[in-house]
């Protein structure tokens, strides 16, 4: 039995309301409901829109997926692509009865959690450069 598209939209519609809603109250003393808003189904982009305010605030660009099965390659890919060069691309999603999970770059992860780190190497897919000769290539 197939979901009809109605459904399946408004599975994707509760989760983005989900995100909104999250960062809507972290943020309640800084910014407005307007400036976090959820996309339109269908529309092309992030899902959830931020203003230029709260762009500055928040750092990622969400994709969401509310799907039993997909692709994490191809969500993370989608997100990549609508995400500008100054923002991290990440994927939120769940399923029907599940916690909701988000994906991330390896190294955006280490930049949100660590902002202060101040790094002697630089990493380029899964390879790490040093920067200066105190250090080893590690392979």
């Amino acid at each position: 039995m197939s979901i009809k598209i109605a459904s399946r939209k408004a599975k994707g519609r509760k989760l983005q309301d989900f995100i909104r809603d999250i960062f809507r109250d972290i943020f309640r003393d800084e910014l407005e409901d307007d400036d976090i808003k959820s996309a339109i189904m269908g529309q092309s982009g992030n899902d959830i829109i931020f203003s230029p305010l709260a762009r500055k605030k928040i750092l990622l660009d969400i994709e969401c997926k509310h799907q039993e099965k997909f692709s994490i390659n191809s969500a993370m890919q989608q997100a990549i692509s609508n995400t500008s060069p100054d923002r991290i691309p990440s994927v939120v999603f769940s399923k029907n009865r599940d916690d909701v999970y988000i994906s991330l770059k390896f190294v955006d992860f280490i930049k949100l959690v660590y902002p202060n780190w101040e790094p002697n190497i630089k990493i380029k897919g899964k390879n790490i450069i040093p920067l200066n000769d105190n250090l080893t290539k590690i392979k």
